[in-house]
């Protein structure tokens, strides 16, 4: 699916953020925000076409919570599949839907440049979903390279 979804029409491509944008949709249901109330979900996916989901999951002592879009990527690594091509995010506060785009925290691309190289960023917002390689939203990251 990987080397298709880099193929794709402009079309093709928009209908296939589109369907996993709503899978990231999906997996903010099962958010644990009792703190925030903010829910996010995150749909991977990787270069062997799977798609890995994941939720924010918060904590009361607050730096122990993790983001939708690390408990995603986490997933896949720990799966033996670390070659990220897209990941979708979706969040806002619980029970609305996710009406302007949530972009990664910094802490979530820092994490993404370690197993994404040039990830492809899928928001929505207004207008529809939108897409951003991790380098837009990320430049001049801190890598393998600086060290």
């Amino acid at each position: 699916m990987y080397k298709s979804f880099r193929e794709m029409s402009d079309k093709e491509r928009r209908k296939a953020e589109e369907e996993l944008y709503m899978i990231a949709e999906s997996a903010r249901d099962k958010a644990y925000c009792p703190y925030s109330g903010i829910s996010v979900g995150a749909a991977l996916l990787t270069s062997t076409g799977r798609v890995y989901t994941g939720c924010n999951i918060e904590n009361s002592a607050y730096s122990p919570s993790v983001c939708a879009e690390r408990v995603a990527l986490f997933k896949a690594v720990s799966e033996g599949d670390n070659s990220p091509v897209a990941i979708a995010v979706a969040g806002g506060k619980r029970s609305e839907p996710a009406s302007s785009p949530f972009p990664p925290c910094g802490v979530c691309r820092q994490v993404m440049t370690e197993f994404g190289g040039d990830l492809l960023i899928i928001l929505k917002d207004g207008d529809g979903v939108k897409s951003y390689a991790l380098s837009e939203l990320l430049p001049h990251s801190f890598g393998k390279d600086n060290l």
